[in-house]
């Protein structure tokens, strides 16, 4: 029976774009709300701001991430392709050069040129891409899948504030804030920190601090420019 591996390094992409957009819906949303109730707004005003703050925030990580993504894309082609060029016009040289790399990672001169022969005989450009350049399908980036990873989990990440905000009396809302969106980022953190391997304490910790620091940080603005209004 063939043996397969599930490495933690395939869920790379995804996880890194869904963890970084419920995060930042998460803190940005409560951050958000938190600073406008400070500051003495009313019902209506604190759904407006979150709901206007869900749309903008998961359109933005979109797009920042489809052209951060996009990016690197049109790099690692570029590479490709200039590859592809070199192994056409020096396969000779192209060849040492793939020789040079296995025998810097251990092989002996002999083993480490007959490997470099037969995976360029396979498929010399993918040996170069994934030993040369470092590129594998495992890491390849992937534009569409990070914007619309990034973008559902913001607006996942941010509902919670916003419902939050919604249900709230209107005097406690940001006892509510905090008390609801502060458990829920330490379970994201332990959950990214499962999916990926990590260290549950660390991912849970980190992303608690910096959650109630910039909580705290726009509610002291808001609450500044309430009074001073």
């Amino acid at each position: 029976m063939p043996h397969h591996e599930m490495h933690f390094l395939q869920r790379s992409g995804w996880l890194r774009a869904s963890v970084l957009g419920a995060n930042d819906g998460i803190i940005s949303t409560a951050s958000l709300l938190m600073g406008v109730a400070a500051a003495g707004a009313d019902n209506s005003a604190l759904l407006v701001t979150g709901v206007a703050g869900l749309v903008a925030g998961a359109l933005s990580m979109a797009t920042g991430e489809y052209v951060s993504v996009s990016s690197q894309t049109d790099i690692e082609q570029a590479d490709l392709a200039r590859e592809a060029r070199e192994l056409q016009d020096n396969p000779d040289s192209e060849l040492r050069e793939l020789t040079g790399i296995y025998i810097a990672r251990g092989l002996s001169p002999d083993l480490a040129q007959q490997v470099a022969q037969a995976l360029s005989h396979h498929d010399s450009l993918a040996a170069h891409a994934r030993d040369e350049l470092g590129l594998h399908e495992v890491n390849q980036a992937q534009p569409l899948q990070a914007a619309l990873a990034s973008a559902l989990a913001f607006a996942s990440g941010a509902t919670l504030p916003l419902l939050t905000a919604w249900l709230a009396p209107h005097a406690q809302v940001q006892s509510w804030l905090i008390f609801s969106t502060l458990p829920f980022l330490g379970l994201l953190g332990a959950v990214a920190a499962r999916a990926g391997g990590a260290s549950v304490c660390k991912g849970v910790s980190r992303i608690v601090i910096w959650g109630a620091l910039a909580m705290a940080a726009t509610a002291l603005i808001g609450h500044w420019f309430g009074v001073h209004a």
